[in-house]
């Protein structure tokens, strides 16, 4: 089997489709799946990665963040899927690449992975604290209107969990399918995985706790203190600021108290780490450690924390959190979105989204549990709550497989129909959005329409 991914928000530097594409490349070598990504780049390249491939589409490189490039070629991410000929292809993105993909005219398996929920990243992200999730879901219906039609030109639509899945069908995307996500599970910081790794080898416990002086000692804070990781790139979306202002508050509380008190060391990079840098000068006690691609390092600091602490509300999967999850950590999470999909009051305190007096509230919570029963539970969240990537692959590719010709034709005469009244009641449905999705109003054809496959090829500019 051939899948190509056309994997829009792909990047050398990436945070999380960066981690899980280069597991499915790998897996794929494994499993004998060949695995081709098909992302924007610097160049119009090639190269062989992982046990795959990646082809770069010379694209521009993104204003907010110059790590990302913008996909616009659709003709030329046509022209590589025919030559490719793939047996299935995924759009992993709502935007460009999932466009791209769902008006392609090939012959294959087609599936929209949805890696990012866009309503979740920027109106709750930015107004949840004064309007309703639920109401700011209610006015983002031009974009579940643009999804339904999206998601009807793919067999399937991938999502992390059951919980998004439930979300995605209750705004009508009726071929939601829940794959749940994972890590690559290692397991022996902790001993969280499996017993032949429960004790941690002395090397690596001396390393730990040097990381650990380390990083208290960078913050700011006394070597006794509480320390807690964070892993995030530095976006709105991440809503560090309530975790800086989160830790800030609960160090003085906790030294009020005659403790030690908490610091934070905060792992990860993007367009806002100057901000962040300048918070945590202003509040305390925290080291922005930037971006590492030392994972050696990174486990070392993450067996040596007493916590991990995250803000986003706004992703799909925890990845991050899983990974805290397998090395052993207790969390403080958001109370909404991919985080609290993997907490549980057994090993987790949650905190409402954006609110910094209530992540201090969680983090005073946790801290004052019980440490032992705390990494019980932890353990047991490891082995049952925490999915090896590797079972994900191995589910999502023999999902694929199992996707028969009649299906695909079924889709394809559902995406492209004849009938006016179909297009006429979605349109109803959408509250007339032709105005709000066309691209282009000199085109006939609404390119934002992924039934029109293909029509929107011979007119989209190949920059």
């Amino acid at each position: 089997m051939k899948l190509v991914d056309v994997s829009e928000f792909y990047a050398e530097r990436g945070g999380g489709v960066r981690t899980y594409t280069h597991a499915k490349l790998a897996a794929g070598a494994r499993l004998g799946v060949e695995v081709v990504i098909v992302a924007p780049g610097d160049a119009d390249r090639e190269e062989r990665r992982d046990g795959g491939r990646v082809i770069w589409v010379k694209s521009p490189r993104l204003a907010l963040d110059p790590r990302y490039h913008v996909l616009l070629r659709e003709r030329a991410v046509h022209a590589i899927l025919d030559a490719e000929s793939p047996d299935v292809v995924e759009g992993s993105s709502t935007w460009t690449g999932g466009a791209f993909v769902a008006r392609w005219r090939g012959d294959a398996v087609k599936s929209l992975v949805f890696h990012q929920d866009p309503v979740a990243v920027y109106p709750h992200s930015l107004l949840d604290r004064a309007i309703a999730p639920a109401r700011l879901d209610q006015l983002a219906w031009p974009w579940w209107a643009y999804l339904r039609r999206l998601a009807r030109a793919f067999d399937r639509t991938v999502v992390a969990g059951e919980w998004l899945a439930a979300r995605l069908r209750d705004r009508g995307v009726t071929n939601a399918v829940a794959v749940p996500f994972g890590i690559t599970k290692h397991g022996a910081v902790r001993g969280t995985s499996n017993d032949a790794h429960a004790k941690p080898s002395s090397r690596f416990t001396e390393e730990a706790s040097r990381v650990r002086r380390e990083l208290l000692a960078r913050a700011g804070a006394p070597a006794e203190a509480a320390l807690l990781v964070g892993i995030s790139r530095h976006h709105p979306e991440k809503r560090l600021g309530t975790v800086l202002r989160g830790v800030s508050r609960a160090n003085e509380r906790l030294r009020a108290r005659g403790r030690p008190g908490v610091a934070l060391a905060l792992f990860g990079d993007g367009p806002l780490r100057p901000l962040v840098e300048r918070d945590a000068r202003r509040h305390g006690p925290t080291f922005v450690a930037g971006f590492t691609t030392d994972r050696d390092r990174l486990r070392a600091a993450l067996a040596s924390a007493d916590a991990f602490v995250h803000g986003s509300a706004a992703e799909t999967y925890g990845l991050v959190v899983a990974e805290a999850l397998d090395a052993g950590l207790p969390l403080v999470v958001p109370s909404r979105g991919g985080a609290a999909d993997l907490s549980d009051p057994s090993w987790a305190e949650t905190y409402a989204p954006g609110d910094p007096l209530a992540c201090a509230d969680a983090i005073e919570r946790l801290l004052d549990r019980d440490r032992d029963a705390l990494r019980l539970a932890v353990r047991g969240a490891a082995a049952t709550r925490v999915r090896d990537l590797g079972d994900h692959f191995a589910d999502l590719f023999a999902r694929y497989a199992s996707v028969s010709r009649d299906s695909r034709s079924s889709r394809s005469s559902e995406a492209r129909p004849t009938d006016s009244g179909e297009r006429s009641s979605d349109s109803t449905e959408a509250r007339t959005t032709d105005s709000t999705d066309s691209t282009d109003s000199t085109d006939s054809t609404d390119s934002s329409d992924p039934r029109s496959r293909g029509s929107a090829a011979s007119h989209e500019a190949d920059a």
